[in-house]
């Protein structure tokens, strides 16, 4: 077997000055657009260093131009404004509610903005997408890496995170975004990179906006999920495009996350090659399982999380080594790549990983890894 790569799902610790400049754009404060450039950009070029340093073979720009993962993308598309309409919670943070008010206090003096639908939708500003694609592209120009990839919301989790008020219905509102994102997709398979589809819709869906239905109407609207996003992918091919698959990237009781037996057979219908999901944290360790039963298409490679995204455990490297190896058991060591549960910087300026901690964990994933690799007996 191959050397096992590693990666991880995307968001990395934003620096104060890059926290700074964001979420002084998103506040529609002055911000001068050259230094706004230049702090992006050392930004982008130090994190792609950091993982590099760290062993990882896939990096990615650690989402350093983006406010969050999914809410950025009012600066680009036509048809959104801010406003103030009443949010759906996760169900299991309702069912403890001390809790739930702890957690959504989040970082001291960020209030972040509410992406409302209320106009067409179309992809209107292309400047922050070629701005991140070249920061990236200068980033990775030398370095010892196997590849890069750059991140973009699915159309359910853009509509999950951004209320709908001008189209019919969700249907009509799904294909308005997949049609719009369609131009950032491409853009970035066509700047050289793997394109990951953030779909935390898949998943974290059942249990925000669509709480109030039964597992089996949430299932129907997975497989609506997953054909909007393969018709915004219609014309990239699948090796190019990874998916990252999520519950939802925070500390909680997770204990209305839905099975992945039942969603399982919608999410491989998927167009994208590699799926991305948690299989560290212990809501969804013991999912392995399923994998192990479930009928994999021969093109997929998993990358299952090794570490948590939301502890500042460091897992030692053997754990990581033992947890590629169950799933190597599953498909071939050669279709599975190690990466993490989720992100580590999901909304610019919080984070429930320590920035060096971040890096330690990383460590470990890649030092686990090459364990992994050399503990595997010849092809």
């Amino acid at each position: 077997m191959s050397r096992v790569l590693t990666t991880h799902v995307g968001s990395l610790p934003r620096p104060q000055d890059v926290v700074d400049v964001i979420w002084a754009e998103d506040q529609g404060k002055p911000v001068d657009a050259d230094e706004y450039d230049r702090v992006i950009g050392e930004a982008v070029r130090d994190r792609v260093a950091h993982q590099v340093e760290a062993g990882i073979d896939l990096v990615s720009d650690g989402e350093m131009g983006k406010i969050g993962y999914a809410t950025y993308i009012r600066h680009r598309l036509s048809g959104f404004e801010i406003g103030d309409v009443p949010r759906a919670t996760p169900a299991d943070l309702d069912a403890y509610p001390r809790f739930r008010n702890r957690l959504a206090s989040g970082p001291a003096g960020y209030t972040y903005q509410r992406p409302i639908c209320r106009g067409p939708i179309a992809y209107e500003h292309r400047e922050p997408l070629e701005r991140d694609l070249r920061h990236l592209q200068a980033a990775v120009e030398g370095q010892p890496v196997a590849g890069a990839f750059m991140n973009a919301p699915s159309p359910g989790i853009v509509a999950l995170f951004a209320p709908n008020e001008h189209y019919d219905d969700l249907n009509e509102y799904l294909n308005a975004i997949g049609e719009a994102m369609k131009t950032e997709y491409e853009a970035i398979v066509a700047a050289g990179f793997q394109l990951q589809i953030d779909a935390p819709d898949l998943a974290m869906g059942r249990h925000i906006m669509y709480r109030d239905n039964s597992d089996d109407e949430f299932v129907a609207s997975v497989v609506r999920h997953v054909e909007a996003i393969n018709v915004a992918l219609r014309d990239i091919p699948a090796e190019k495009v990874r998916l990252h698959l999520c519950w939802g990237n925070y500390e909680g009781p997770h204990h209305f996350d839905i099975e992945l037996e039942r969603i399982i057979d919608a999410v491989l219908a998927v167009q994208p090659q590699t799926i991305l999901f948690e299989a560290a944290n212990p809501r969804h360790q013991h999912e392995w399982a399923v994998w192990r039963d479930a009928a994999i298409p021969d093109d997929k490679i998993l990358c299952p999380g090794m570490i948590d995204s939301t502890s500042n455990y460091i897992e030692h490297p053997a754990l990581v080594a033992q947890r590629i190896r169950t799933f190597s058991d599953i498909v071939g060591g050669d279709r599975v790549i190690a990466g993490t549960d989720c992100g580590f910087g999901t909304w610019a300026g919080y984070g429930a990983v320590d920035p060096d901690i971040c890096w330690a964990k990383l460590h470990s994933l890649s030092d686990g890894a090459l364990r992994a690799s050399e503990a595997s007996p010849a092809p």
